[in-house]
């Protein structure tokens, strides 16, 4: 396994459209990079505006056959997904340190997070139902019958290049829906092996649908402008998700929305500190701190504030920098120049303001796009990492004095996606539930992400959930049917 290109032959980094793996109608194509190398893995097609709409002609050609399979048939084949995902887990793994940057032991975890969702889901497509009963004023009957929205598109990002890509597909094959998925360029490579592995399982030709592209404006916005499309679900930044939303709005398609993040991640003075170090760790750290869901913004309360740090900031500081696919590194490298210039720019930005750098802080020499995992203090109030998706290994720390004040504080983004609570007072446990305003919480853990449980955000981080039950109704319509029974 020295080379984890070779689980992906070249005959498969070219689009899955239909039934069939074919270059770019321009026989164009564009580079993957190893982000901790700089070097070229890989060239993959180049889609354009014909292929994006090929794909759909092929998702829409599929869709009332796929609708009429029945659940458990769906079911099976979502159950083959996740058991050919858990058997190849390593080959899987490897590809992604490979394409992304992050290391084997996070790339193992997100294929077994990724491939739990074809588990979840293949349980949920058995479970659709609608409702029969009499009508409160009597006379009649009401019948409600789920049916699947129709051809999906599907724009997912680099950082979990197989997770994003099973949270939506495996939702939409239960409801009975096709497929088109735009992977990021970055990591088109994961979608392009998931999409070897169903064909190689048995799912039937243009349910699932895979473009890749440089082109992704012109390409996704000719998907959105055709009426055959009617569902669109993105994960990526506010920004982009903006556009995407008035573009979806000409012709009214269902959306799920899963955009950016500014988690604030609060320690009570009553906290137990080794679960909150741990726990703030994790929170930080996943995935190299390139995560929607990353502590962004770290409140710990006065009388702790100084034992947590030291503790943190010894963790942190500990930590190993290198390849992902060499042994004992424990943060791999960012996906990409821009992200490394990005991070070394709000760090500056911060000390400037007068922060002072406890941990790393200098990015190092050398090829690949690494950072060094950083911890700062006394971040003033206005640095631009208290208001930016930081999404790298870059903490800053600051203390408040009561739980109005960092309620507030924690409050005060236009993002609402997630927050972490640490403290051994149930009562006040309850009443950052209730305050805070996010879509997902974690008490007295760092780590919430779980297919079981309904995953999105509040305000501009997102519209819709993605997993457990109400991730399949995002895939559904419902008609209602009066019949006259008196």
């Amino acid at each position: 396994m020295s080379d984890p290109m070779y689980v992906l032959a070249p005959e498969y980094r070219r689009l899955r459209i239909g039934d069939a793996w074919r270059d770019a109608a321009g026989g164009a194509t564009f580079a993957v990079e190893d982000p901790a190398t700089g070097k070229t893995i890989a060239e993959v097609a180049d889609a354009d505006v014909v292929d994006g709409l090929a794909a759909l002609d092929a998702a829409s050609t599929a869709m009332a056959e796929w609708a009429a399979t029945p659940p458990r048939k769906r079911s099976e084949l979502l159950t083959a997904t996740y058991r050919a995902l858990t058997e190849r887990s390593e080959e899987v793994a490897r590809l992604i340190t490979l394409e992304m940057g992050k290391t084997l032991a996070e790339a193992r975890g997100e294929v077994a997070y990724g491939a739990e969702f074809f588990r979840w889901f293949a349980e949920e497509a058995v479970r659709v139902e609608g409702r029969y009963n009499t009508a409160p004023a009597g006379g009649y009957r009401i019948l409600t019958v789920p049916k699947p929205v129709g051809p999906c598109v599907f724009v997912t990002p680099w950082n979990f290049p197989l997770a994003m890509g099973a949270r939506k597909i495996a939702p939409a094959l239960a409801a009975g829906c096709t497929t088109i998925t735009k992977p990021a360029a970055q990591t088109p490579l994961t979608m392009l092996f998931l999409a070897r592995i169903m064909e190689e399982v048995g799912v039937p030709p243009g349910v699932v649908n895979v473009v890749t592209t440089k082109r992704a404006g012109e390409v996704v916005s000719a998907l959105l402008a055709d009426r055959r499309t009617r569902k669109l679900s993105f994960t990526g930044s506010t920004e982009v998700g903006r556009v995407l939303l008035r573009q979806a709005a000409d012709n009214v398609l269902r959306t799920s929305m899963e955009l950016g993040g500014n988690a604030a991640l609060i320690v009570c003075a009553d906290a137990d500190l080794d679960v909150a170090v741990d726990g703030a760790m994790v929170a930080k750290m996943r995935n190299l701190g390139e995560s929607c869901i990353a502590a962004n913004r770290i409140y710990v309360e006065e009388p702790v504030h100084e034992e947590f740090t030291a503790r943190f900031a010894e963790r942190m500081g500990a930590l190993s920098v290198g390849h992902g696919l060499d042994d004992g590194v424990d943060v791999g490298a960012l996906i990409d120049e821009a992200s490394v210039t990005k991070i070394d720019e709000l760090v500056a930005d911060a000390v400037d303001r007068g922060a002072r750098v406890l941990v790393g802080g200098e990015r190092p020499h050398g090829p690949g796009h690494f950072y060094p995992p950083t911890v700062l203090v006394d971040v003033p109030e206005d640095a631009r990492m208290l208001e930016a998706e930081i999404f790298g290994p870059v903490a800053p720390i600051m203390s408040f004095t009561s739980d109005d004040e960092v309620m507030a504080k924690a409050n005060d983004t236009e993002y609402g996606l997630v927050g972490y609570v640490f403290t051994r007072d149930l009562q006040r446990a309850l009443r950052f539930t209730e305050g805070l305003q996010t879509g997902m919480l974690g008490i007295n853990r760092g780590l919430i992400s779980d297919p079981s449980a309904p995953f999105g955000g509040v305000k501009q981080s997102g519209i819709g959930k993605e997993g457990s039950h109400e991730g399949i109704l995002e895939y559904l319509d419902v008609t209602y049917a009066a019949i006259d029974l008196p």
